[in-house]
This record gives structure tokens, sequence and C-alpha cells, in this order.
């Protein structure tokens, strides 16, 4: 018999399946357990469906449940709606449902845009990343205030999942909660380059492997962060990410302070120090004659 395709949605099913207690949907256990959580046929009757279709899903025989039955698996789970909305996504990749991808030309025309778009926001920190969270674009500001550490190809979770950031970060833990649920949520799990990812912080680090095996996903829409500022420290900024149309999944994120905060003062004075920059760039260009170069 052939061997059964690999199913994100059934290894998505097992993982939330295993995470939720009894208890917490009023089961009560008459017998032993032998494995944690839930059990198979205790999903499906939570979910009104039969154990044996549940059990097609789990192991991917069956791999195109009706927007309805992923409704009752999620309230059978106790999921969140991104947490649905990502079920969701998982069966729709199965079935092959997802967009196509654009044509590169059109990509290309995209992300020229988006750069000349980036560089044009001056008073506000901003990157994109793609759904693997490699940086694609970042503006002057947003790379003054990392100290150049935030540049286009630099991947996020490696970098959170390193030894300078656990030293560094005042809320470590925090931080590679979000960075891991948001990468689950954007990604897509047949992508090679996610794979190498995962495969790469799997072997060297036993937080990330617990973390990723929960299968938790959700994205980061708005939220107070504690954000490093070269030169200032950790300050609190808000930070707001916004999903860019097309089949990506390329994030754009931006920062921002409300004003009197020392999160704001410390991107002022950021934006001072760029513009006295490039005022003294201008004034070289101007003496020299050297035309600015594109």
């Amino acid at each position: 018999m052939a061997a059964t395709k690999p199913s994100p949605l059934g290894e998505y099913l097992r993982a939330r399946r295993a995470i939720l207690q009894p208890r917490d949907v009023g089961v009560v256990s008459l017998t032993a357990r032998r494995v944690p959580g839930l059990r198979r046929d205790e999903v499906a009757r939570l979910a009104g469906i039969s154990q044996e279709y549940y059990l097609r899903l789990e192991q991917g025989r069956d791999r195109q449940p009706s927007e309805q039955v992923v409704t009752a698996l999620g309230r059978a789970l106790r999921l969140d709606p991104a947490g649905v909305e990502h079920m969701g996504r998982l069966a729709q990749m199965q079935h092959g449902d997802l967009p196509r991808r654009l044509p590169p030309e059109l990509e290309a025309q995209l992300d020229a845009g988006l750069g000349v778009m980036l560089n044009q926001w001056t008073n506000t920190p901003t990157y994109i990343m793609d759904g693997n969270q490699d940086v694609v674009i970042v503006n002057p500001l947003a790379s003054a205030m990392s100290g150049g550490g935030l540049a286009s190809g630099v991947n996020i979770p490696l970098t959170v999942f390193s030894d300078a950031a656990r030293a560094a970060f005042e809320d470590w833990e925090e931080t590679a909660e979000r960075t891991v649920a948001t990468l689950r949520f954007n990604s897509d799990p047949e992508d090679v380059r996610l794979q190498e990812i995962v495969g790469t912080l799997s072997i060297r680090d036993p937080e990330f492997r617990r973390l990723w095996a929960r299968h938790d996903a959700r994205p980061h829409h708005i939220g107070e962060i504690r954000q490093y500022v070269d030169g200032h420290g950790f300050v609190s900024l808000q930070c707001q990410t916004l999903l860019v149309p097309g089949s990506r999944r390329h994030v754009l994120v931006a920062f921002h302070a409300a004003p009197g905060t020392p999160g704001n003062d410390a991107l002022e004075t950021l934006r001072a120090e760029l513009a006295r920059n490039e005022s003294v760039r201008e004034e070289s260009r101007s003496l020299t004659g050297t035309p600015e170069v594109a």
C-alpha cells in the first residue's frame, strides 16, 4: 500500500489534541489515560463528527474537510479565531486551493514600489519580511534603530534564538513565543526555506523544539513590545503589522510611540541624527559636485 502523504492538518490536530486537557472541555475520565490530552474519540464527539472520519483527517487520508467541519473542530479544540483560520488554511493547502504566485515581473514591480515607499517613510521605522520572517526591505530609520542589525537577508527567528538575543532581550521568553507563533501562522509548511529554518533551530535549540511542537499559530497585528533602540536601550514601542497583498504573505512591520514617552524620545533622536547625516551628505555633494547615486 502506498504511503500516505504527510498531512500538516493532521499534525496540527494531533498537537492541539495533546495540549488540551480533559478537564478543559468537561470530559471525565473513569479509567487511567495512556496519552496526554484528549483521545481521538473525545475530539470527534465534541466536534459532532464520526471517530472514523476524524481518524482519516489526522492520518491525512481525508484532505478536504468542509468549512463547517473546520469550524466544529476549532470549537472542540478550544481554538481562538487565529487558530481556526490557520487550520482552515492548512486544509486549503492540502486541497490546493490557495492563490497562485504572481508572475515574477509583477512581484519585482511590487517589491520596487514597496522599497520606494518605505524609504519615504522617514518618521516611522518600518521593514518588510516574508512568511518565513526573512527580512526583505528595511527603511533607514529601522536600520538605525537596530544599529544596523536589521537588514535585508536577516532571519528573525534565527536572530531571536541566539545566545546574543537571549542575553540582551529583557522579555526574551515572550519574544520567543510570539516569534514562533507568527512564524507558524504566516508560513507554508511545505516551503523548503521554512524547513531549513525549523531544522536548524530544532537541532540547536531545545526551547525552539518545545515551542514549535505546540503548533501555536497566531499573527501579531498590534501591541506594545519592548524594543531595543540603538543608543537608548530597551523602550516600549507600539508594533503594528500589515499583510502585504499577494500570495507570498509578506508582512509590513512598523513601530511608533506616543508623544512624551521614552520610546518616542528615542525615535525623535534617531530621526534628528538621520536628518543631520543626510544634510551633511547633501552639503558634501553640493561642494564636490558629485551627483547622487540612485
